[in-house]
């Protein structure tokens, strides 16, 4: 039926790439230069390319991937964020709309989904991954959410799923401490299938690397590097194992599997757009963004002094109470000492 006619091969995409060989759709993120972090038209051409995948009854497995060595993907695009969502609180409700058609894309898609998780797994980049049937991680990546580090809380699949895939006390620790796990703790944890080896010393790979010699393979280094090549047989071992099932026991068995899952997510998730549509009016996003846009340190301080001093912490210069006795201006900060409209003085705090 012409409705259900898959894309033709090698369909260009601007911010992914979608190819599909030998049995085998593969989806990546192709924003390197922003670490794979997805932007608002990503998400779109991604849920589509997930949607096709799905209906192309030439595929049996899809892999998902992020361009480069260093990010599988980070989540959502933080400048992107700071520069049009944090001004326009409003759009970030229709922003999570794409959001949560492409988390479903995954879920529904009714063939199995392999994260192949070449880089960090960062915020929405973990989501995403969790949102996959089954994760291969290269050695030299971490996964973790970043929420209340940056202003926001991870209610697009972390806090709904990590309960579950990981248990409560991990849950916890991950989305309200924000640590990096490594590959073989995520392994130990249940956050991936496998771990493969991808730090190379001379041309070798190095069993369980340390940090130090991580950062030195990133960096290329003194001999050191990074090597997918063992990532990319995992994958395919993987692969080669799916094809070899029934395709509609496949796709029942994950709609099976995914009840929990699903259950948990539509139970929250139109309550979670709501609220992080509306707390994006606050200062917490608004000076956790832009101090990653901007590179510098949050200053958690200071907001949190507001807190303790009972000084109005939900508006940056204090509540809208004061007008002005010349030009008639009403609702100013209350820390305002001038007019914002003619300049007059007026009675701030």
């Amino acid at each position: 039926m012409t409705a259900f006619k898959p894309l033709e091969d090698g369909s260009s995409f601007r911010e992914i790439l979608y190819v599909k060989k030998d049995g085998v759709a593969t989806i990546t993120i192709n924003r390197p230069q922003n670490y794979n972090a997805y932007s608002t038209g990503c998400l779109r051409e991604l849920a589509r390319a997930f949607e096709d995948a799905g209906w192309d009854d030439r595929v049996a497995a899809v892999v998902y991937t992020g361009a480069g060595d260093k990010a599988f993907c980070t989540g959502g695009d933080v400048k992107e964020y700071a520069d049009v969502y944090v001004k326009k609180p409003r759009d970030y409700w229709k922003y999570m709309s794409f959001f949560r058609a492409y988390l479903e894309a995954i879920m529904h898609c009714p063939k199995p989904v392999i994260a192949r998780i070449n880089g960090m797994a960062a915020g929405g980049g973990n989501e995403s991954q969790l949102a996959c049937d089954l994760a291969v991680i290269a050695e030299h990546a971490w996964v973790g959410q970043v929420g209340t580090s940056v202003g926001s809380v991870a209610c697009g699949g972390a806090t709904q799923w990590l309960p579950l895939v990981v248990g409560d006390r991990r849950a916890r620790e991950m989305l309200m401490m924000n640590p990096k796990i490594p590959a073989r703790k995520a392994l130990e944890w249940g956050l991936v299938n496998a771990v493969a080896p991808s730090v190379t010393k001379d041309g070798k790979f190095v069993d369980s690397p340390t940090d130090q010699q991580i950062r030195l393979a990133q960096e290329k280094k003194e001999g050191w590097a990074i090597d997918l090549s063992k990532l990319d047989e995992k994958v395919a071992e993987y692969v080669a194992n799916l094809k070899d099932k029934f395709p509609e026991c496949l796709r029942y068995t994950k709609i099976q599997v995914n009840q929990g899952k699903e259950a948990v997510w539509h139970a929250t998730v139109g309550h979670a757009q709501d609220w992080l549509a509306l707390h994006f009016t606050s200062p917490e996003p608004q000076e956790g963004m832009r101090a990653f846009s901007e590179k510098r340190k949050t200053d958690w301080g200071r907001l949190r002094a507001k807190w303790a001093n009972d000084d109005s912490p939900e508006y940056p210069y204090g509540p809208p109470s004061t007008d002005c006795p010349k030009c008639g201006a009403k609702g100013m900060p209350a820390s305002f000492k001038f007019c914002g409209a003619c300049g007059h003085a007026v009675a701030g705090k």
